[in-house]
């Protein structure tokens, strides 16, 4: 179903609400939510919303959010996320890392005790919109092995970083440091779709391209040993360092086994201590076209910068509204039923 902007948005602030977020709150988590809907990454968007009903539910979500202070000195902060929301905690964590950032050139964030963020390029677009560059990484439930291996150790461990642009469009990457993460093995269970080969091994460490297969295997790390390297790195600042639990001690969102556990890192640095932003813009722009002007290879129309191709999809999406899954669309309707609330989906529809 193709449903407008606002009312999915309209439709996840009142789910939040009626699961007892107040509105500052649900504000943040729709935003979160939607904005991963209208880029395309319907794997971190309005799904979460049922996961989430049910572990307030069973009061492995507490709200509301208490992010605390452990510590704050200089460019540096230290938050515990309270097992709360953890678009909150780590919307808190980026806001004080660009707060740092314009006092001291640069701002770092640890927290930890939080749950599934949701989204990474919407706290490092808040940093990239405000002229700086934003970095943004988190661990998660074991999901894929270390290189060689075939028991999941790491989470996906995702990683986002962006700056802004020449065009007021910044350039934005964000990318799970497995070949495919893991919302896309889920989507392809619910969809009763099969996976690509190379994204997967299933429980004897053979490759599979049945997601539930690979939902009791592990993902495979991008680049070999590379991303394996690198999902460690993720896990060892944000999950060690931060003080939060790290590697198989992480649980999973999508079970209420008890607080997951989430650590984040956050990281704004103020382009203005090194140049003028106007003139690192202009700079941006000129490698930009470089890129894009530079030979193609065969059968490739446009090269794209990281993070147009999503930003398309947004533009997109506001003018035409959001596709959302068939079985999403049910599970929202039933959450809705439940809640009381008189909204559905089909009241958003937008005609194709």
């Amino acid at each position: 179903m193709r449903v407008s902007a606002k009312h999915l948005s309209d439709v996840t602030v009142a789910l939040l609400k009626a699961m007892g977020v107040d509105a500052r709150e649900a504000k943040t988590v729709a935003d979160n939510l939607v904005m991963a809907e209208k880029r395309g990454i319907a794997t971190h968007g309005v799904n979460f919303l049922p996961l989430l009903a049910d572990r307030i539910e069973h009061g492995q979500v507490i709200i509301p959010t208490k992010v605390t202070v452990i510590s704050d000195a200089d460019a540096v902060t230290h938050l515990d996320g309270g097992n709360g929301l953890g678009q909150t905690a780590a919307t808190q964590g980026m806001r004080s890392s660009i707060d740092k950032a314009r006092r001291f050139g640069i701002g770092l964030s640890l927290i930890r005790n939080t749950n599934h963020i949701g989204l990474l390029a919407y706290y490092t677009l808040m940093a990239a919109n405000e002229g700086l560059v934003g970095v943004c990484m988190c661990n998660g439930a074991a999901s894929m092995a270390p290189w060689g291996g075939a028991e999941p150790f790491f989470g996906t461990n995702p990683f986002s970083v962006a700056a802004p642009g020449s065009d007021g469009t910044p350039v934005v990457l964000d990318m799970s440091t497995s070949i495919a993460a893991r919302g896309k093995i889920r989507r392809a269970l619910r969809l009763k779709e099969r996976i690509p080969l190379g994204w997967a091994l299933d429980a004897a460490g053979s490759p599979t391209d049945d997601p539930q297969a690979a939902m009791g295997g592990t993902l495979l790390p991008i680049g070999g040993p590379k991303g394996y390297g690198m999902a460690l790195f993720i896990d060892l600042i944000s999950g060690l360092l931060a003080g939060s639990k790290y590697s198989r001690d992480v649980k999973t969102f999508h079970k209420p086994e008890g607080p997951t556990g989430v650590g984040v890192t956050t990281l704004a640095i103020d382009i203005a201590r090194f140049m003028p932003l106007d003139a690192f813009r202009s700079l941006v722009g000129e490698y930009g076209r470089a890129i894009r002007g530079s030979a193609k290879a065969r059968d490739t129309g446009r090269i794209y910068l990281p993070g147009e191709i999503e930003a398309e999809r947004e533009r997109t999406s506001a003018e035409r509204g959001i596709e959302v899954d068939a079985p999403v669309c049910q599970s929202l309707d039933k959450l809705l039923e439940k809640s009381g609330l008189p909204m559905r989906m089909k009241d958003g529809e937008v005609p194709a």
